[in-house]
């Protein structure tokens, strides 16, 4: 009603124990190096590094909230809604040739100096442009249709992927894209590498902003990746851009 969105409204921390906030902290950082440690390996490189103990159980339910999983070939991987209904992945050897061919799109966990919080992109593949951005500090479909509302006002894709979580899956979110008359892609299940530059998105995110600025709490972190992304979209060179900036490529030729 006053023009806010109701995402930007979650800046309570989540409850969590403060280790485990820490514990959360240090997965995170260690999973940007290592994203083929699962529960496991995990657990074992904390314990190696931390002064106290901690068991695979409690790991596991961690991971799970920050949406993790060990990225390599595998059965039985994390399963969304099976209400929803899951789309093929159209991307495998297709040649992008333009903005707004692809867009894709995903959540990833950011910690902060008091809780943590969730931030979903939209990305245009071509450009490497990020067309729009939320933080909320719930998995709720929601915000993730905020800014997929907010990215299609700028322009409408060929293919729109993602991955299979329940966020991008559920009829709530797919309805907009076929509304839209965009072919919805869905990457395979524990491929995240199918997602690959958004997943180098959130890496430089972090190494160059997040761990750094180490936010005290929501609206710091809204502030800085608000600053952030208006400098990867207009003064920070691609080399895979012929070290032009996205906005430069993307409104060039979209």
């Amino acid at each position: 009603m006053i023009g806010v969105n109701r995402s930007g409204l979650y800046y309570l921390p989540t409850p969590e124990t403060e280790e485990n906030l820490v514990i959360m902290k240090m997965i995170d950082e260690q999973y940007m190096l290592t994203p083929f440690y699962g529960s496991r390996r995990m657990t074992a490189w904390l314990n190696m590094q931390s002064g106290y103990f901690a068991n695979r159980k409690r790991i596991q339910r961690l991971m799970r909230k920050m949406r993790l999983e060990a990225i390599y070939p595998k059965k039985n991987t994390s399963i969304p809604n099976k209400e929803h209904k899951v789309y093929p992945y159209l991307l495998r050897e297709l040649a992008i040739k333009h903005p707004n061919h692809v867009w894709s799109t995903d959540i990833t966990y950011i910690p902060m100096k008091q809780g943590f919080m969730y931030l979903v992109a939209i990305m245009d593949w071509f450009s490497r442009y990020v067309l729009s951005w939320e933080i909320s500090n719930t998995l709720d479909t929601d915000f993730c249709i905020v800014a997929l509302k907010r990215a299609l006002k700028k322009a409408v894709p060929d293919i729109f992927n993602s991955d299979q979580g329940s966020q991008f899956t559920s009829d709530s979110h797919t309805s907009v894209l076929n509304e839209a008359g965009v072919k919805i892609s869905m990457d395979g299940k524990g491929r995240a590498f199918d997602n690959i530059f958004i997943e180098r998105l959130w890496r430089s995110l972090k190494y160059e902003d997040i761990y750094i600025k180490n936010y005290c709490d929501g609206y710091e972190l809204l502030e800085g990746v608000s600053r952030y992304f208006k400098l990867h979209n207009n003064d920070k060179p691609h080399q895979s851009l012929g070290y032009k900036v996205p906005a430069e490529v993307y409104y060039a030729r979209s």
